[in-house]
């Protein structure tokens, strides 16, 4: 793998990891929404991401010589989460239905925050991978001093 292959990899993983925290970002902010713009509660949004595909060729002249084949990472939607609302007594609530319920969105701060760190050390391992990368090409430029 080349050391701007290698950046590339990692700079992919960056920008991917940086919508998640956007996305979560977003849960969190909306977790008491009870009416969107379609009238429903907030839904929670999940990013969902694949690893980038090399064309057939370049997969097979990698496999020939030895290479491995990752191009990185590429969000490719952003999904919502389908779980059930949440189901809270609040008769005073201008949302609450003729029995008082009012229906809550289903994002959970606990699991937002995991996530959270999650995204923030996967953020931090992409940064670190890329100042190896850097720091090798600087190495290798001293050799030839």
């Amino acid at each position: 793998m080349s050391l701007f292959k290698s950046i590339n990899v990692s700079a992919s993983g960056l920008t991917a990891e940086r919508l998640r925290m956007d996305i979560i970002s977003k849960n969190i902010a909306n977790a008491n929404t009870t009416r969107t713009s379609n009238g429903t509660p907030y839904r929670r949004q999940v990013p969902v991401f694949k690893q980038t595909e090399s064309t057939f060729e370049q997969t097979l002249e990698n496999a020939k010589n030895g290479e491995q084949t990752g191009n990185g990472v590429e969000v490719v939607g952003i999904k919502e989460d389908k779980t059930p609302f949440k189901k809270v007594y609040d008769p005073g609530h201008p949302d609450a239905d003729k029995d008082g319920y009012v229906q809550m969105p289903n994002v959970d701060i606990v699991t937002e925050m995991i996530n959270m760190i999650s995204s923030t050390r996967a953020y931090e391992a992409n940064v670190t991978a890329m100042n190896t990368t850097k720091s090798m090409a600087m190495k290798a430029l001293e050799i030839g001093k």
